[in-house]
């Protein structure tokens, strides 16, 4: 199984922003769409960063609550790890254990594809446990 599995599974749509929208901007989306990563893309939807959750403790924490007003091209992590649709599920959770990332940007000839969660990698990992141990019962049955 794959990423291209999930995103089959859970669609393509990325919530992004621009380099230019302010930290208060970026925690609106991630208010308003319920959740915890935003990629920061350029016009070409070329992926130049991401801001998450943890972002946005960090820099409150670093440059108290004046920081709303900052933009994200300050302020966001510019070393996004990415995947591609090939990925494989378990490669995948390799990297964001690895990188103690909990969202991978999926990349396609060099643009945003889609964005996959540590959520949406384990729930993959549990079903294909799961169609395992059916087909398993299912041959040992009969």
């Amino acid at each position: 199984m794959s990423v291209h599995a999930i995103l089959m599974d859970k669609g393509c749509h990325v919530v992004t922003a621009a380099g230019t929208d302010t930290v208060k901007d970026a925690c609106r989306l991630l208010h308003t769409n319920h959740i915890g990563a935003v990629v920061i893309v350029d016009r070409e939807n070329r992926i130049e960063g991401i801001f998450t959750e943890r972002d946005v403790v960090a820099v409150i924490a670093h440059r108290g609550i004046s920081c709303m007003d900052l933009q994200l091209s300050e302020v966001m992590w510019k070393n996004v790890f990415s995947c591609s649709r090939s990925t494989s599920i378990n490669r995948l959770m390799d990297i964001m254990n690895k990188q103690k990332a909990r969202h991978l940007a999926v990349e396609h000839d060099g643009r945003l594809a889609g964005i996959v969660s540590i959520g949406d990698a384990v729930r993959h990992h549990i079903r294909a446990i799961e169609y395992e141990a059916e087909y398993i019962r299912s041959y040992i049955a009969g």
